[in-house]
């Protein structure tokens, strides 16, 4: 370089056929820029390392072969420094240029160096630092490579042979080390690789692979070759983990409340210590909250950091677009310029799309972990809050409540994380935008900019409609749902009472109302979807309008018209986002307000109950203790004293609601201790009243977390009377139970908990009433076994509280409450002689004690009978704290609504006891020891057939014609933008404004005629879509209510509800919209195209190399997308309803101590979550990279073929075809992406399918065979080789019954559990249906006529008291038949007179869901006045297995014998002392007739009902 040489020329460099770069230019500003780069990212690259430490990386060959290369570098940079300083010693003086590039780069080159080997001591595998650092050498460098060459040429010789040859030597170690940068180190020494089977590739991915997300290619190639299962996924990554996570928001949010706590006690102190004169000043600090929001922000506020630096990079690229535009229109324009700017230009359009890219899937990456993450540690949070709160924190806000914290509010700061960072970023690009503009068009932009403004209030309105609109839609669906829910749950009461009609109209009244809704805003939306497709074009009419009509010199050009157009287009995104945010953020807000109430909320005192320490000798103490549910009710238990020694059997006894309940919890610190000193010393086992059941086996239930110990367990079972029960479940201990101990009776579940207690081998045990649930000689053989003194426990501390009295006895000694005091305490003797009220309690209950003596007598052959325990619910509800009670009562009502994909929910109503039925299924899957064959996900592509099934319900014509408007309206699109490339092409022409006001004219007519055709498309689909909703609901409803009751035995109702919630709203309001989507990107993709092609049909060559790329890539994401997916959702319902459980059971985790165990476990489960959720964002990554690579490439050729062919192109079409170019990047993403959510969610309708096409039962009426009025007339039953089975391919339950039952007679039916009792009654009912035989009622063949003809003619009182929620009236009389006096008749006669007519609004009171507002009795007797309202010929009478509760019972009996004394009445009895003056006895055994006579003949006879009655002491 001469010392007076330019730095820049420009006829050197740009105005030239051949451009070169002058050589000062060279060797100073390109040679320094690498360096630069390296020096300003060194800082910030080495604090990221100092925090980032992986563990030491092996020195390797790699390693070594590039530390040589970095010092090869730096003494080639010194051997040109000392060749300057050769020459300034030889007198020719180079110029400084000489001297200070060497220095440059040659200690840049030392940092490098370094730096390789300081990444390897951190555990860096592949540096990105680096590569881009090696990358920007290698192409600055290439530019002298060429122009040295190029003048050696020009010279004919070689004018600096040692720099030349220098440089080529710097030349090819750069290059050496770009190339070896590529490839990646081995793992870190000490990493946790080794230990993990399946670890992520992402962690030790290269950066090139990270960049491209090419590390995720290995999943889908393995979701294509076949569909991906739970083990294929990766491990979390640590730093997603549960684990992590959830400890740092802990920490955050534990320090938020520490300071607010030194707030507050800041603020006492101020308020203490201040004076007057402050007061006037206001200087007090204010009381602050904890925020939970700061706590989010110091655990996720770096990575929000990080990824708002992407984002503005991303920003400020797609600016460039437009310019790079705009510089190749003029280059079409002037035939003068250099053919290489053309290229130049398209090449960097390129490289400009393909940075931003990669940045923004960088972006996009980042910011959905974080969400991720968020989800993860507002669960693990809330969830570790719920095993602490107080009862009176979780007695204000039901379970569902607490769970939606977790599922809605924490999912919605997952979905609010990618629009956060458009708070700062839309006004950005709006403020860019503009400018832009403005420079472009001047001041007529603001005629644009304005009319976007104002259409954001009315597509905010519109949201706003929308949004009301959807909280009604919801009220409609909950109670569609909740309706469904009752249905299924007394699906068989429905069935037998032939009241589904009644039903269905209520159902379907509901939904019709719910289709008005969708309508409106189906038309609402189409309404949006107009102004949305209009927007970007009446913007762009009214601007350029404005401008040509302003001032006659403007004149519209193709530069301005497409430079206007593309920065409309990017104007458009953040203006349709920002109401979108604006209304997430208001959600959000909402959420987060909630979640920091429920984390603000009051925990349980630790300390209430002092653990540690106690008087000698005693086990349990309580000195003058007051105790309170919450703090702002009344005390419960009042300054009570009470010393437990060590070992002794205490019973609690006293009448309901003394407290009795509440002294346990107040044992085990549940309730708040106002006063008093409580010691309880040693390990706990807690029986709760109402047995809490986890969902699993039932060894998992009895272990509750400890190991195995097969003799200690043995024993739990034989003492708690278990293994009849064992014998009985279809896979023994094994078992699954469902939620909620749902396919267990009530003694079952209440024998398990009390196993659990046994097997925990605890030193102190608190059993709450665990001998209500189970018969009374159940109960004898726990007490004896268990609790008493010759029981397993003996020699524990043990406190009963019980009600029954002759267990009182054998007690060490007894406490009397009353009123939430001790009135009495002392051993049983003391207590009687004594005569207070505990001798008073005795004689009230004297009663219940003469039924305890009968049972006390039994022999020991009742073992058998263990099994019939079965009473699940316990009388006096009130006694169990209220909590409970109202905790269970709103754990059904949540449950069916909550989990979105949970199977098998409760059915409504606690059983009693298995019906035959599903005594069946058990046999059946006694094999398999699964209660419900598993649901199957769908796997693989989802068939054509469900799409025709769809097309069909939404018709065929209309399904033409919706794609007939789209495509209109691309054909509109695109017309209107030939036009204006044609009106820009006049510029070119001189006779100038003549025409303006017709091209306005038509560019306006086409813009609105492309508007009209969207919305009109969008109004068929909203009712082609409706029609669709109604039919495939209608078909689902009507098919479930005719499926015979075997389909509900062996389908969880959770199963079908899920049907008719979850899979009819996608069909309701995602499918529509969705294809609306997936339409227009298509037509937009496709138009692109067109218009590329029609412009340079060049272009034509290119289409087919991606459009294979592209299908290539959308095959691989969609398999595995689709079954990421499925994975994701399968495992989400686990972690509510896990949830859920725990928040029903925190005292029994508390008085276990199994706290933390449970803590792991929902951690886990989220885990398992993430690993799903975690792959399917970087599918939807690596997806977005590829696509969005094969749009680039359409944007390089198009506008390469605008370069080549520039001589026959007028700059309007280029200008046209780059344009449209620059858009299909993104409806290229679109398409796939609706293309897989389509394909996951027409499931929906394959699932509705399914059950719409399930076998039904027989007709309810049958036209040609309607029994004559009056039928029957005597009531006269007649078996005749009767056999029926519950299933084909199952054993028969009755076995050629044959039996003739007179008119008016009453028979008993009696006989041990499984020997076909219930199963006769469900054959006359044909709820089974005859294997062979038949049965005839006044001669009648039942067999032959509707199903409701038979069904109304007989009556039943059921087993289980079934109520639905609605009025009394409606419970009774469904279909309003009778008169208001014949109901209050019936309630006078079923001794409910008194009890309605007390209740405001009479007949209309309202029954809560499954009655729950009645007591057991009360529902009972209502079931009684439906049958003396219906009084027909023939009355089934299945009596409750155990005594409800006696009085109640003989109630009953009393009035079947004075009202039903002409008909026919059947009873299958429990309680012998019932049909003892009966007609006739029916005894059965294993399904058949083992004895029939009159009650006195048959006990002559010494049968098997002489047994009966002996064991009874009734004979």
């Amino acid at each position: 370089t001469e010392p007076g040489s330019k730095f820049w020329d420009s006829n050197l460099s740009v105005y030239t056929d051949n451009p070169d770069l002058t050589p000062c230019f060279q060797n100073s500003l390109l040679a320094w820029v690498p360096c630069i780069y390296l020096w300003v990212a060194l800082p910030c690259y080495l604090l990221y390392l100092r925090h980032h430490h992986r563990g030491y990386i092996i020195l390797s060959h790699l390693s070594r072969l590039k530390t040589v290369l970095g010092v090869l570098l730096w003494c080639v940079s010194w051997a040109d420094l000392f060749y300057s300083f050769h020459g300034l010693v030889h007198g020719w003086a180079p110029t400084p240029v000489f001297i200070v590039t060497p220095l440059v780069v040659g200690v840049t080159m030392l940092l490098a160096t370094l730096l390789i080997q300081y990444e390897r001591l951190r555990g860096v595998q592949s540096s990105g630092v680096l590569i881009i650092f090696w990358f920007l050498c290698v192409v600055c460098a290439i530019i002298p490579f060429r122009s040295k060459i190029l003048s050696a040429k020009a010279k004919g010789e070689i004018s600096d042979p040692f720099r030349f040859t220098t440089f080529y030597i710097h030349f090819a170690l750069v290059l050496s080390a770009l190339i070896l940068s590529c490839f990646r180190e081995k793992p870190p020494f000490f990493s946790p690789k080794n230990v993990d089977p399946n670890p992520c590739p992402e962690a030790s991915a290269g950066f090139l692979s990270r960049l491209s997300f090419w590390w995720f290619t290995n999943m889908a190639v393995l979701g294509y070759r076949h569909p991906l299962e739970e083990q294929d996924l990766w491990s979390l990554n640590k730093e997603d983990s549960s684990q992590m996570v959830v400890q740092r928001l802990l920490e955050a949010w534990r320090t938020q409340q520490k300071q607010s706590a030194r707030h507050k006690a800041a603020a006492v102190s101020g308020k203490k210590a201040c004076r007057e004169d402050e007061v006037l000043l206001g200087d007090q600090p204010r009381a602050r909250e904890p925020s939970f929001l700061w706590a989010l922000v110091a655990t996720f506020g770096s990575s929000f950091l990080i990824s708002a630096c992407f984002k503005l990079a991303q920003d400020l690229l797609s600016f460039i677009g437009p310019q790079l535009l705009s510089v190749l229109i003029q280059f079409i324009s002037n035939p003068t310029a250099p053919s290489w700017w053309g290229f130049l230009v398209a090449g960097l359009m390129f490289l400009c799309s393909v940075i931003q890219t990669l940045i923004l899937h960088q972006y996009y990456h980042c910011i959905f972990v974080t969400g991720l993450r968020i989800r993860t540690g507002i669960i693990g949070v809330i969830y570790r809050k719920a095993l602490v709160i107080t009862n009176a924190v979780k007695r204000a806000s039901t379970v569902g409540e607490i769970v939606n914290l977790m599922s809605v509010d924490g999912q919605r700061f997952m979905d609010l994380a990618p629009f956060l960072n458009l708070l700062w970023s839309a006004p950005l690009q709006i403020f860019l935008a503009i400018y832009f503009l403005w420079q472009n068009l001047g001041p007529s932009v603001l005629a644009g900019v304005a009319l976007m403004v104002l259409l954001i209030p009315l597509n905010g309105a519109v949201a706003m409609k929308m949004r009301a609109f959807q909280v009604e839609q919801m009220k409609f669906k909950d109670s569609r749902t909740k309706l469904m829910n009752e249905i299924l749950g007394g699906i068989k009461v429905l069935k037998l009472y032939a009241w589904e009609p009644s039903f269905l109209e209520q159902i379907e009244g509901i939904r019709k109302g719910e289709l008005q809704l969708l309508r409106k805003t189906a038309y609402l939306h189409a309404i949006s979807t107009f102004v949305w497709t209009c927007t970007p074009f009446m913007v762009t009419l009214i601007t350029l309008g404005v401008y040509v009509w302003v001032d006659p010199n403007n004149v519209l050009d193709a530069e301005k018209a497409f430079v206007s157009v593309s920065l409309f287009n990017i104007l458009k995104t953040p203006l349709h986002l920002l109401p979108q945010l604006i209304s997430t953020l208001a959600q959000t807000s909402v959420s987060l307000k909630r979640i920091q109430h429920f984390l603000s909320q009051d925990e349980l005192d630790p300390q209430c109950v002092e653990r540690k320490t106690i008087s000698p000798g005693y086990a349990i103490t309580i000195h003058s203790g007051t105790f309170t549910w919450a703090q702002d009710l009344p005390s419960t238990l009042h300054s009570l004293d009470i010393q437990v020694p060590k070992g002794a059997l205490v019973a609690v006894v006293g009448p309901v609601g003394c407290g009795k309940s509440s002294l346990v919890s107040a044992l085990l610190g549940e309730m708040e201790k106002l006063e008093g000193k409580v010691h309880v010393k040693g390990s706990i086992a807690y029986v709760p009243q109402k047995a809490w059941i986890q969902n699993g086996t039932l060894q998992e239930n009895i272990l509750f977390g400890k190991a195995l110990d097969t003799k200690c367990y043995q024993r739990a079972l034989e003492t708690c009377a278990l293994l009849a029960d064992l014998e009985m479940l279809p896979g023994g201990d094994q078992t699954e139970i469902g939620e909620k101990g749902i396919n267990l009776s009530g003694g079952q579940q209440q024998r398990i908990s009390l196993a659990r207690a046994v097997y925990s081998d605890a030193d102190i045990f608190l059993l709450d009433d665990p001998l209500s649930a189970v018969d009374s000689h159940v109960a004898k053989h726990i007490f004896d076994q268990v609790i008493g003194p010759e029981g397993v426990l003996a020699g524990k501390t043990r406190v009963l509280v019980t009600h029954g009295i002759s267990f009182l006895p054998q007690t060490d000694f007894i406490v009397v409450l009353a009123d939430g005091r001790v009135s009495e305490m002392g051993p049983y003797q003391a207590l009687l002689q004594r005569n207070g009220s505990f001798a008073n309690f005795l004689r009230n209950y004297a009663l219940d004690d003469d039924q305890e003596q009968l049972q006390d007598s039994r022999t020991e052959d009742e073992k058998i009978l263990l099994i019939e325990d079965t009473l699940s619910n316990h009388t006096d509800l009130m006694d169990s704290e209220p909590v409970t009670y109202e905790v269970q009562k709103q754990f059904m009502r949540q449950l069916s609504t909550l989990s979105s994909d949970g199977e098998g929910q409760s059915r409504l109503g606690s059983r009693r006891c298995l019906s035959p039925s599903e005594k069946v299924q058990m046999a059946e899957a006694k094999a398999s020891g699964v209660l419900i064959e598993e649901e199957k996900a769908e796997t693989g592509t989802v068939k054509l057939s469900v799409f025709c099934d769809y097309a069909k319900a939404v018709g065929l014509w209309t399904t033409l014609v919706i794609i007939f408007l789209y495509a209109g309206q691309s054909a509109a699109a695109i017309w209107a933008s030939v036009w204006l490339s044609d009106w820009a092409n006049d510029a070119m022409v001189e006779e100038r404004r003549n025409n303006t006001s017709q091209r306005l004219g038509v560019y306006a007519a086409l813009g609105f005629l492309q508007g009209l055709l969207v919305m009109l498309s969008a109004m068929t689909l909203a009712v082609g879509g409706i029609q669709a909703a109604r039919l495939l609901h209608q078909a689902l409803l009507h098919n479930t209510m005719r499926a015979p009751q075997s389909f509900f035995d062996t389908t969880p109702s959770g199963r079908v509800l899920n049907r008719f919630s979850k899979d009819i709203y996608v069909i309701d309001e995602v499918l529509a919209p969705n294809i609306l989507m997936l339409l227009g990107s298509f037509f937009t993709s496709l138009s692109t195209l067109v218009v590329i092609v029609f412009s340079t049909p060049l272009f034509a060559v290119v289409i087919l190399p991606l459009g294979a790329l592209y299908t290539f890539v959308q095959r691989f994401y969609m398999a595995t997308s689709r079954q990421l997916k499925r994975l994701e959702s399968v495992s989400r319902s686990p972690i509510y309803s896990h949830f859920s459980e725990t928040v029903a059971g925190t005292s029994v985790i508390r008085a276990y101590d199994r706290s933390h165990d449970f803590q792991v476990t929902s951690d886990t489960k989220v885990d398992t979550n993430q690993k799903s959720c975690y792959p399917h964002i970087a599918s939807n990554r690596w997806l977005g990279v590829r696509v969005e690579f094969v749009g680039n490439c359409v944007v390089l050729f198009a506008a390469l073929f605008a370069v080549i062919g520039r001589s026959s192109l007028n700059p309007g079409l280029v200008g046209l075809s780059v344009s449209y170019a620059l858009q299909v990047t993104m409806a290229l993403n679109w398409m796939i992406r609706m293309m897989s959510d389509m394909e996951s969610n027409i499931v929906a309708v394959e699932r509705v399918k399914e059950y719409s096409k399930t076998e039904t039962e027989a007709p309810w009426v049958v036209e040609g065979s309607r029994p004559p009025q009056g039928w029957p007339p005597l009531g006269e039953v007649e078996f005749r080789n009767y056999s029926v089975r519950y299933r084909p391919g199952l054993d028969l339950v009755l076995r050629d019954l044959s039996l003739h039952v007179r008119g008016g007679e009453k028979v008993g039916i009696v006989g041990r559990t499984g020997a076909g009792k219930s199963s006769m009654t469900l054959c006359l009912f044909r709820i089974l249906e005859a294997a062979e035989g038949e049965i005839l009622i006044d001669g009648l063949n039942v067999a032959d006529i509707g199903l409701h003809d038979l069904r109304s003619k007989l009556t039943i009182i059921p087993q289980d008291p079934i109520l639905f929620s609605g009025t009394l009236r409606m419970n009774l009389d469904p279909f309003a038949r009778y008169s208001e006096e014949d109901i209050w008749r019936v309630l006078e006669l079923s001794h409910l007179h008194t009890f309605v007519s007390s209740q405001p609004a009479g007949l209309d009171f309202q029954c809560s869901e499954g009655g729950e507002n009645l007591s057991v009795g009360q529902r009972q007797l209502v079931c009684l006045a439906r049958a003396l309202l219906r009084k027909s010929r023939i009355l089934v009478l299945d009596e409750a297995t155990a005594a409800i509760d006696l009085e109640t019972d003989d109630l009953i009996q009393a009035t079947i014998r004075t009202q039903f004394d002409t008909c026919t009445v059947l009873t299958i009895a429990h309680r012998l002392n019932t049909i003892m003056d009966y007609t006739r006895v029916l005894v059965l055994d294993k399904g058949a007739v083992a004895e029939f006579d009159s009650p006195a003949n048959l006990i002559a006879a010494r049968g098997i009902f002489y047994g009966m009655v002996k064991d009874a002491g009734l004979a």
